[in-house]
């Protein structure tokens, strides 16, 4: 065997119990991060931007974790290409199950079901929560150019952040309608 392709210490034993236990902590991984995606949820909801703000910095640390499975994952592939004579990208789950004892193919294929579904489910949220961001930026927006018009205190073209508002308050005067009622 190609020293590149000698699993480290986290892939030691048989590569069963190798895949189960890591389909496991990508499992527990999973749930973390979707538990830390609906709070976040909760907290855009909420209006709460310390919690949104804590649970942007969970996430990153969850992915930073997932990185390390992700190398796992690798020298799972890695093991099972040697074993089988391919490539490690070209590995498939159904290739490793042919690898271990039907107990541990079964089980394998039951995780990676579950896994699907979790990661799946983390996505759609994630895409929720940022429909939700984008829904409460657009009416801050709307509210900032109520209070001073576009060239005062809304956003500024081009990702400039806020345009400061005018300190005199005659200068919060709305020049546009609000609602246009002639006809």
């Amino acid at each position: 065997m190609n020293a590149a392709l000698l699993p480290s210490a986290p892939v030691q034993g048989g590569l069963g119990p190798a895949l189960i236990s890591h389909l496991d902590d990508q499992l527990a991984s999973t749930e973390r991060l979707l538990q830390i995606v609906l709070g976040q949820a909760a907290a855009i909801r909420d209006r709460d931007v310390d919690t949104v703000l804590s649970a942007i910095t969970e996430i990153q640390g969850e992915m930073d974790r997932r990185a390390g499975l992700e190398r796992i994952r690798a020298e799972i592939l890695a093991r099972a290409g040697a074993q089988l004579g391919v490539q490690a990208h070209v590995v498939t789950l159904d290739a490793i199950c042919s690898l271990i004892p039907p107990t541990d193919a079964l089980a394998a294929r039951e995780r990676s079901a579950q896994l699907r579904g979790l990661l799946a489910e983390v996505g759609r949220q994630h895409q929720a929560n940022r429909v939700l961001m984008r829904q409460e930026l657009a009416f801050l927006e709307h509210l900032t150019r109520l209070l001073g018009g576009e060239e005062q205190g809304g956003y500024a073209p081009g990702g400039r952040g806020l345009v400061s508002a005018p300190a005199h308050p005659a200068a919060y005067a709305n020049p546009h309608r609000v609602l246009d009622l002639q006809a």
